[in-house]
């Protein structure tokens, strides 16, 4: 795993909101994650999410358009809690390591992971931000997204636009069916010229929560696959936003406590 970061890799990621590191894992490497994930996806069965009886394609109240969202992507979350293998992969130290360096933070804890498919012919996935929709409130907020298959400027590879967290706002402006939707809120971003990413299989990419991002249609036959995990800073409090919380959990919690459950949202590193 390359995991050792540059100063200047660093700096260019707190100027722009993200960065691409290639062949972040090894060819052997890879293949343990394509079959972890892979494993963990078919024993979930479709179920989005642990306790909250949601199945992929179904309307999760987040869109309005079921039928439309659900061939965007299949979205799989907290993988980790419910598969032994992806759970090593996601608490690994090295990559919380990464993710705190990036932040500039000395905590790094997960906020949670999602298997990200986009099927053959998907729908593009809209520009959009990620924070907003999260249970904190932390302009340093990051996640990073690990391509299992070779993600492309034909099958829905990344896109970002550059700086674009520095400018960007907590207020949910949501994930519409228009790829321009997002600039009616911030129309003066709608002139910066937006970054591809396409990634060899291996390769993966770190962007901050407030950064701009979407991807393209997969107009390809094959599947584009990819493993992610949302990272929050230690020390953040609760904002009132269930997200992914468990209810019996947000049942416990009122604005301003601590979010230091290790059972929900891990210390994978601290300085």
């Amino acid at each position: 795993m390359k995991y050792e970061l540059t100063a200047e890799q660093v700096s260019s990621y707190q100027q722009n909101g993200f960065i691409v590191i290639e062949d972040f894992l090894s060819p052997d490497e890879l293949e343990n994650w394509r079959s972890v994930v892979m494993a963990a996806v078919n024993e979930r069965g479709g179920l989005k999410m642990p306790g909250k009886g949601l199945k992929t394609g179904e309307d999760d109240g987040i869109n309005d358009d079921t039928e439309y969202f659900g061939k965007v992507f299949d979205q799989l979350i907290n993988l980790w809690q419910t598969n032994d293998g992806v759970k090593k992969l996601m608490l690994d130290p090295r990559i919380g390591q990464m993710a705190a360096q990036l932040a500039g933070v000395q905590g790094i804890r997960i906020w949670h992971d999602q298997a990200l498919f986009k099927r053959p012919w998907a729908n593009p996935t809209a520009w959009h931000l990620d924070t907003p929709f999260w249970s904190f409130t932390d302009r340093r907020a990051l996640s990073i997204w690990v391509a299992l298959d070779d993600a492309t400027l034909e099958n829905g590879c990344l896109y970002f636009i550059p700086g674009s967290f520095h400018t960007t706002r907590f207020d949910n402006s949501g994930i519409g069916k228009n790829m321009d939707g997002i600039f009616s809120v911030y129309p003066q971003l709608a002139k910066v010229s937006s970054v591809a990413a396409p990634m060899k299989a291996g390769s993966c990419s770190f962007h901050n929560g407030l950064t701009i991002h979407g991807a393209g249609a997969n107009m390809s036959n094959g599947h584009r696959r990819a493993m992610t995990c949302a990272y929050m800073p230690d020390g953040n409090v609760y904002n009132g936003q269930p997200n992914v919380l468990p209810d019996a959990y947000v049942q416990l919690l009122k604005m301003g406590d601590p979010l230091n459950n290790n059972a929900q949202n891990p210390l994978i590193y601290h300085k």
